[in-house]
This record gives structure tokens, sequence and C-alpha cells, in this order.
């Protein structure tokens, strides 16, 4: 029953999808005679942890029963108490640990309380199941830089659209919704310039059953051709919108940016573009721990030449447009032998529809 009660954990933690950041994804279930006595989740940044919103909602007394959490209790003061110390005065006698917790914070130490207090403590019971849900926070919590998914969406042949430049739309409904749920997961969205002068987009979350969370929107634009009266600079959201342009950037254009409430950050110049490594480090630095890359041909092969994509998730709708100079979803300079290649392991494949999405990890 171990399992079952953690898959129950991992059920839980889910529901705070998009309200964590750039916290953990957390469930706890406690069980007493073989009953679920009580549940919890950590449902938004700054907000009580999986283990006390358990303990809250809890039906009877939790003294002598078994805590199942997805990741090692917290032994720190952060924004809230430690929970390992409150499992302690509850009284728990055993507690299971999907996994050990990455954060050189903790890093063993709640762990270590538990034990120090005579509580039973099994670890990794569905660990790589847990490990795949908090990838973003894994590797947040590690390196400090977010964790990069690149979505492309093209066609059968290899097109995002069409000669003329129209894209709409390359894939079914089901697909467009499924990204928009990703919008509502990651902390940001991240396009080029090229995308805002052609498609002028809105850059936010749309979702049908319940209002999603807007990522913050991030420009990628060397010379801060952004027009002040684009949309991302007019939207009406409480996430706000990111320029990062480079010192070449013109002064004025960057003041009037910075009028219409964009945050502009200005990095060096790498090869005569917006170092994106410097820009995911800045980033990084502002709590931002994931991104959802929408970027054109040109960003998204930046993207995977200077190694800052962690996943890849390829929407493929089952169309053919032709056409010479119709655009792939990774231009740019490109590669000049295929052994050279970008390579992706540990592969995926969904349907949405009449789509395909395969989604895999950039092999280094």
């Amino acid at each position: 029953m171990e399992q079952e009660y953690m898959k129950r954990a991992i059920a839980l933690s889910k529901l705070g999808m998009g309200y964590t950041n750039p916290n953990p994804l957390v469930g706890a279930v406690i069980v007493k005679d073989s009953r679920i006595i009580g549940e919890g989740y950590h449902a938004y940044y700054g907000g009580a942890h999986a283990e006390i919103n358990a303990f809250e909602n809890a039906k009877e007394d939790v003294r002598g029963a078994v805590l199942y959490v997805t990741l090692e209790p917290c032994s720190h003061y952060g924004k809230t108490p430690p929970c390992a110390e409150a499992i302690v005065e509850k009284g728990i006698s055993k507690v299971v640990i999907g996994m050990k917790d990455p954060n050189p914070l903790v890093a063993g130490k709640g762990i270590d309380i538990l034990k120090n207090n005579e509580i039973e403590v099994i670890t990794g019971v569905l660990e790589e199941e847990i490990t795949k849900v908090n990838e973003i926070f894994i590797h947040y919590i590690t390196t400090g830089t977010p964790f990069c998914i690149l979505k492309t969406a093209m066609t059968l042949d290899g097109k995002i659209a069409a000669k003329t430049g129209d894209s709409k739309w390359i894939t079914g409904e089901a697909s467009r919704k499924y990204v928009h749920q990703l919008r509502h997961r990651v902390a940001a969205i991240m396009v080029g310039i090229g995308t805002v002068l052609e498609d002028d987009p809105w850059l936010t979350t749309r979702l049908d059953e319940k209002s999603g969370q807007d990522p913050v929107r991030v420009v990628v634009d060397t010379y801060a051709r952004t027009p002040p009266e684009a949309k991302v600079c007019n939207v009406h959201s409480k996430a706000k919108t990111m320029i990062a342009v480079t010192e070449k950037a013109d002064q004025y254009r960057l003041e009037v940016l910075r009028l219409k409430g964009a945050e502009v950050l200005v990095t060096p110049v790498k090869d005569g573009k917006v170092d994106l490594a410097y820009l995911m480090k800045a980033l990084g630095e502002r709590g931002i721990d994931s991104i959802l890359l929408e970027g054109g041909s040109v960003l998204n092969y930046s993207a995977l030449d200077k190694g800052i994509v962690n996943k890849i998730m390829a929407f493929i709708a089952p169309k053919i447009i032709g056409g010479t100079c119709a655009k792939t979803p990774v231009g740019g300079e490109g590669k000049s032998y295929v052994k050279d290649a970008f390579v992706l392991k540990d592969m995926t494949v969904r349907s949405f529809g009449r789509d395909m999405m395969i989604e895999g990890y950039v092999d280094v």
C-alpha cells in the first residue's frame, strides 16, 4: 500500500502547479489504522507546506500515524517554520518520503531531525515519478537558472508557417489548449523580437475551465525594437513584461519601454545578440525558475546553440504546407555536420487530437 498512498500524495502535489514557483510541488497523506485521515499539498508560494496542511485537515488525532510525503520535510526557517519539527511535535511514528530534497539548505537535514527523534523513515518510494514532477524545482535549486522548455508546432513536412507567414493554426485545439496549461505551469514565457513584430502575441494563459496564471513575458530584443503599442506592453495582467536588450539598444527607446511598465534588462553583447547565458542567470536571480520558449526559428537555434534548453516539446500536425521559403522550427546558422546535431534522450510520444507531440530532453 505504500505506493498507493504515495501515488495519492503525488496527485495532490500536482494541484499546486502554476502557483508554487519557485518552490517545489509537494503532497502529503496521513494514514492511521490503514485509513487516510488527512491530506494536504503546497498550494501557493509563501503558503503552508503540504505536511502542515495535512495536519490541519486531519479528521482525528494524528499521533502514532504514518505520514507519506513526496519530498523530504524542510528543516530550516524560510517563509514558514520547519516541517520536520512540526512532524516531531505531532507525534508521527513513521514518515515515508518520495525523494530527498536537493535544496542545499535541507539535503538530508530534515531526515536527520526525524531519525534523531526516533521516527522511522523510509525514502525513495516512487522517486523517479516524483523527480519528473519536480524537474523544474530540481534544476533551478541546483543551478540557479530556469528550466527551459522549447516548444515548437510544425507540420508533417517541418513548417511552422506558410510562405506568406500565415501560421494560424498549425496544430489543433487540443494541442493549443495543452500549451496554455504549460503557460500556467511555468514562471515565464520567452519569445524573440521577430515574433513580436510579426505576430504581436499577448503571451497570456487562457484556460476554459479556470483562470490560469499568466507567466512573466520575456522578449529577447537586442536593439529594443519592441513597439510601445505591442500587446506585450499593453496587456492587463499581474505578470510583468521584461525586455532583454543589449548595450547597443537606443536609450530613448529603453525609456519609452520603461514608461510603458516593462522591466528592461540590459545584457552584454554575445555574437552580436543578447547573451542568453547571462539572461538565464539574471532571470534565475529574479526567482524565475522555468521558461517556456516559444521563439521563432532564429531564437530557437540560438537557445540550443548556447545550451540553455533542457527539454523540447515538438507538436506535429498531420498537414503538409511545402514551400522552400516556408520557415522551419529551428533556423539560424545551423550545424555543418550531422554528427554535431542536437540529440534528444528519454523521449515520449503523446497524442492531442490528430496531432502528435514528441517530448525529450537535450542530451548534453
